[in-house]
């Protein structure tokens, strides 16, 4: 069985603690882990196989890097340009299997679901793996407990051609009203949409090809056009812009009449929301999930966190406030769905709150914003051990390092230098310099720019150890 992991989504409504470039599946939602850890390390049992991720482009180091914390492998990365929905990037990691002369059984896993009892997630797996060796496209169906409208449902019937507890699928309904949820509830006879998948990689290619040939030849071609890059796979951007963006559920699971539901009883979530989040989470005796600074007063059924300041309530009710370093969210518990609408408001906006945090991670480490100004803006970098920033040159502003802690190796135009701890010193506009950490601790400086433009896309690289190209602000 080799799990494929799907890790593209953006996380919009758990703004503004998850960001588009630092969504949520790699954020510590739920424990000490991020969503994405924890998926891979359900996965730890006899006969699972190391990953396939499928992931952004734009999330490839980070993916690395909480795979590196695990000390966990996969045993392919496949970088999508931008999202095209489930199905094609389901379609280009069984073809890619397929190519490699591999077709075992993919258990399909999205990196940002939540599970509280693993062993029953496990007892579900070897369950559903009968159903997908006779050829069913198997599905893993939550009990639907309550009316929710944000989940799909689906309907099942018992058929006698499937092993073990498996179920028919007879309809996919699409979060359906309030009162059809009621309905379905009180029936008995539909569960949530999981979105978790077993079936062989053949089985899912066939049903492909009968039902969506386009899908199926343009992520054929994605997937022979596309490249090797830094250990990983870089899809075609040009051949998987053609490719229709759709769901597995509409593109095959909805047409097929081979789908089946095995029962997955394991506290499944998907934190979908600020309000399922606080539905999994311990409560204080008046119902509150907090998580950082917090004060709570003649509160109930609040889900506050902070990372940066206090944060206090006093007589609140149902009210989700999350605080970070660039934005504070005050919503109230049913209307946490429109959070996406406000995010797409900031990015109609062009506001930097929708994409990024304050704080942004590189692949040699991070760096915070700490002050700006018209013309000044004032960082807290921090270099791993061993990294380096690229070779590069700015062409509007000039930089002034004060190292904090640890030894810089400095490149600035012919010269290299190190300093340390206390030491400075100044890179001219339009110098050609490097930022490097030889040491074995974290290097840590303040970096302050000035100058005309102060946007991170003002860089013009010219030698990158993590193959960046030579005008991105990544």
């Amino acid at each position: 069985m080799i799990p494929v992991i799907l890790s593209g989504g953006s996380g919009s409504r758990l703004w503004p603690l998850s960001r588009k470039l630092a969504p949520k599946q790699f954020l510590p939602l739920t424990g000490a882990d991020s969503m994405f850890q924890q998926t891979v390390q359900r996965l730890r049992a006899p006969g699972i196989e190391d990953p396939v991720i499928v992931c952004n482009r734009e999330h490839r180091f980070v993916v690395g890097e909480q795979l590196a914390a695990l000390n966990r492998r996969a045993q392919a990365v496949l970088l999508e340009p931008f999202g095209r929905n489930t199905a094609p990037a389901i379609a280009v990691a069984a073809l890619h299997l397929l190519a490699q002369g591999r077709d075992e059984l993919l258990l399909v896993l999205p990196a940002d679901h939540a599970i509280a009892d693993v062993d029953a997630f496990h007892a579900a797996l070897r369950e559903a793996v009968p159903a997908a060796e006779q050829g069913e496209l198997v599905l893993f169906g939550v009990p639907a407990e309550r009316p929710e409208t944000g989940f799909g449902y689906i309907r099942v019937g018992v058929c006698p051609d499937l092993p073990g507890r498996a179920l028919r699928v007879e309809r996919f309904v699409e979060k359906p009203d309030l009162a059809s949820a009621e309905a379905f509830v009180a029936a008995g006879d539909h569960v949530w949409n999981s979105g978790m998948f077993l079936f062989r990689a053949s089985r899912l290619l066939e049903e492909l090809q009968q039902h969506r040939p386009d899908m199926h030849d343009a992520c054929t071609l994605a997937l022979r056009r596309s490249r090797p890059d830094l250990g990983q796979l870089l899809i075609d951007p040009e051949a998987f812009e053609c490719c229709p963006d759709d769901s597995i559920d509409y593109a095959v699971m909805e047409r097929t009449q081979r789908a089946c539901v095995v029962p997955l009883c394991a506290g499944w979530s998907d934190v979908g929301s600020w309000s399922a989040l606080w539905d999994i989470q311990p409560k204080d005796a008046r119902g509150n999930v907090s998580r950082g600074d917090v004060l709570l007063q003649d509160s109930r059924n609040c889900l506050v966190q902070s990372q940066n300041k206090l944060v206090t309530l006093i007589g609140a009710e149902d009210l989700v406030v999350v605080e970070t370093h660039d934005a504070v969210l005050v919503a109230h518990k049913d209307r946490v769905q429109d959070i996406k609408r406000l995010v797409n408001t900031l990015a109609d906006q062009g506001r930097a709150e929708a994409d990024n945090h304050r704080k942004v991670y590189r692949p040699w480490g991070d760096y915070d914003s700490v002050d700006q100004g018209q013309r000044f803006q004032v960082k807290r970098i921090t270099v791993k051990p061993g990294a380096s920033l690229s070779l590069q040159k700015h062409h509007h502003r000039a930089e002034h390092w004060i190292v904090v802690s640890g030894t810089a190796m400095v490149t600035c135009d012919d010269q290299t230098f190190l300093l340390t701890e206390n030491q400075s010193t100044y890179i001219p506009i339009a110098a050609v310099h490097r930022l490097a950490n030889p040491g074995r601790i974290p290097l840590e400086i303040i970096e302050v720019q000035s100058g005309s433009y102060l946007g991170e896309d003002d860089i013009e690289r010219y030698d990158d150890i993590y193959g960046r190209s030579p005008a991105t602000a990544e």
